[in-house]
């Protein structure tokens, strides 16, 4: 089986971009091993006044120590920490935007979690998504899993006992589905995002939602449907981060056949006013994404 590596060599993928993938996927492992010591909650909040879990904090300390001393990344920009990092010495100009624990309240029920990567060149985190040189992310489930795209479609690996990863499922594409997960509450919803819903349940949709974004965007990639996280009557912005979480999994997405939307545009043409700006998140099947954008046209935001 093909492993990372090789198949980074197989797409031209340039030096410094593979050896900057390829050390960062190797951190699932240490990551893995931390779950069984990080279960709690601690007594510190994100800079969204979020209380962190114990996982949070290590896997951000963690990730931001290997790529700082890596010399690959000349910035990062992670949901954890308020600022962005700047790393002067570094002799590449790659910048990376990271959810370093996705899930982490889910940790305590033993629900799969994950970690999203975006990469960009140009030394500078804020930028569209269309940008990215690369996205990815790792799944901790029953296997753990690297899914990626360099800009050459979506391949799977996974992590196999000796610490390879091997290439699982080759050029993905998200197919028309009719599961959904959607955050917020009903109550909560704006107008258009409620009509949608009632749309695709009278359609048969089935919902198939853990909290997990990586984890409900894995479900899609592989199953078709939707994720989204709307807008809702008191945050209209929505709840997940454009930089952290919804440019990776768009650019993701995308690659795999798949649409993104904040109900008006692709989540890739946005250009990020700050580094922790939020939006609200549809991602998931062409058909699906039509349909959002259909019963969001002729509101205002």
């Amino acid at each position: 089986m093909t492993t990372l590596r090789e198949y980074l060599e197989s797409v031209d993928c340039e030096a410094g971009l593979q050896n900057l993938i390829i050390l960062i996927a190797g951190q699932a492992t240490p990551i893995r091993e931390a779950f069984i010591t990080h279960q709690a909650y601690v007594d510190t909040e994100n800079v969204f006044g979020e209380q962190q879990a114990a996982m949070d904090t290590w896997a951000d300390a963690w990730i931001t120590r290997v790529l700082g001393e890596s010399g690959l990344v000349r910035e990062l920009a992670s949901e954890e920490q308020e600022e962005v990092a700047v790393f002067p010495d570094s002799a590449h100009e790659y910048a990376v935007v990271m959810d370093p624990m996705d899930g982490s309240s889910l940790i305590q029920t033993n629900l799969s979690v994950g970690t999203i990567i975006g990469i960009f060149g140009g030394g500078s985190v804020m930028q569209k998504g269309r940008n990215l040189k690369a996205a990815l992310y790792m799944l901790y489930g029953p296997m753990t899993t690297l899914t990626l795209s360099v800009g050459q479609g979506v391949q799977v690996f996974a992590l196999d006992k000796d610490g390879e990863y091997r290439l699982l499922h080759q050029n993905m594409t998200i197919p028309e589905g009719k599961n959904y997960g959607t955050g917020g509450t009903r109550p909560t919803w704006v107008v258009p995002h409620r009509a949608f819903i009632e749309e695709i349940e009278a359609d048969g949709a089935k919902i198939r939602y853990t909290g997990s974004f990586v984890a409900d965007f894995h479900q899609i990639l592989t199953y078709g449907g939707i994720y989204c996280y709307p807008a809702l009557e008191e945050k209209p912005n929505g709840k997940l981060r454009l930089l952290y979480e919804a440019i990776p999994i768009g650019f993701i997405a995308e690659q795999a056949g798949g649409r993104t939307s904040d109900g008006r545009q692709s989540l890739l043409d946005i250009l990020p006013e700050k580094p922790h700006q939020r939006t609200p998140i549809y991602v998931g099947s062409p058909g699906m994404i039509q349909k959002v954008e259909a019963a969001f046209e002729g509101t205002r935001r």
